[in-house]
């Protein structure tokens, strides 16, 4: 499956649009990583622990709307972006949306 940030494919050409697709993922850190998040940040500089939960958080959201694209038919997602927010204090709520279609191989001019 292509997902693309972009609206064309090169080599490709869309035949089919099929939709928005998304993957929706909603996490919180444990009571141990925010202890340690918040010791880490008495100090500044970049908080690991964070990190690594907003990049697992979208590699999970990548995922979940691929596996929607899939369901519909798609070849492809085009447009794809990322939205994030906070639920509470503790929670991450990422989301990867775009637009799912049906491409075939450009021809050659």
């Amino acid at each position: 499956m292509i997902v693309a940030t972009t609206e064309n494919l090169p080599g490709y050409r869309v035949v089919e649009t099929l939709g928005q697709v998304f993957g929706v993922v909603v996490r919180s850190r444990g009571l141990g990583g925010n202890i340690a998040a918040a010791v880490r940040s008495l100090g500044g500089g970049e908080i690991k622990e964070y990190t690594s939960l907003v990049e697992d958080t979208r590699r999970h959201a990548i995922d979940r709307l691929v596996q929607n694209a899939t369901l519909m038919g798609a070849d492809a997602v085009v447009m794809m972006r990322f939205d994030s927010g906070e639920i509470g204090q503790t929670m991450s709520e990422v989301v990867a949306y775009g637009t799912a279609v049906r491409i075939a191989a450009a021809e050659a001019q």
